[in-house]
């Protein structure tokens, strides 16, 4: 049998570069690629599948940490009990019955939007869910967030039929807090 052949020694120091970055960078163990959707992912976690958009295009989960990316094919709103935008990134930290760190969901609030920054849920589960809003926890009734909702692009809805709603659908705008300025100037 013949001997192996030894490698190049200035190939060494490379295949060890190579080892290590490979070794030293976070697992993602779930991802669109996978079996379960994001839609499945967060009743195995205890939380609702209409908390996000139909429109995902993409994500990734940490096995480590529970980190998570989503990713959606455009910014959009869906009207729960509030309006609530979701930007094409949202990031935060799974673990089970609540999302927290979370970044790229706001809520709307009389002509204010605030980035919700929290979603939890009774351990049991019970029929509320609560999302907080820098200091302030709102709790809702949970059946309004168990399927999933299709995206609207703007904030064309209650007032569509007004000359407000009809100017609303014309310019839109690329965030919540331009639109919401520019409701303010025309009014």
């Amino acid at each position: 049998m013949a001997p192996f052949p030894k490698p190049h020694p200035g190939l060494i120091p490379i295949l060890l570069l190579l080892l290590l970055s490979t070794a030293a960078s976070p697992s993602l163990s779930l991802s669109s690629d996978s079996s379960a959707s994001v839609f499945e992912l967060l009743p195995k976690y205890g939380l609702p599948s209409g908390l996000l958009p139909a429109s995902v295009s993409n994500y990734t989960l940490s096995a480590d940490d529970g980190r998570f990316v989503v990713v959606l094919e455009k910014p959009c709103y869906i009207q729960f009990e509030y309006l609530v935008y979701y930007e094409t990134r949202i990031t935060g930290k799974l673990s089970y019955g609540a999302i927290t760190e979370l970044k790229g969901i706001q809520v709307q609030r009389l002509f204010f939007w605030f980035d919700v920054d929290e979603i939890r849920v009774d351990l049991p589960p019970s029929d509320s869910i609560y999302f907080t809003v820098g200091i302030i926890n709102k709790k809702l009734d949970v059946d309004q967030f168990q399927s999933v909702h299709s995206c609207r692009d703007g904030l064309s809805g209650s007032g569509s039929g007004s000359c407000l709603g009809s100017l609303k659908r014309v310019i839109q705008l690329p965030s919540p807090l331009e639109e919401e300025i520019k409701m303010l100037l025309t009014e």
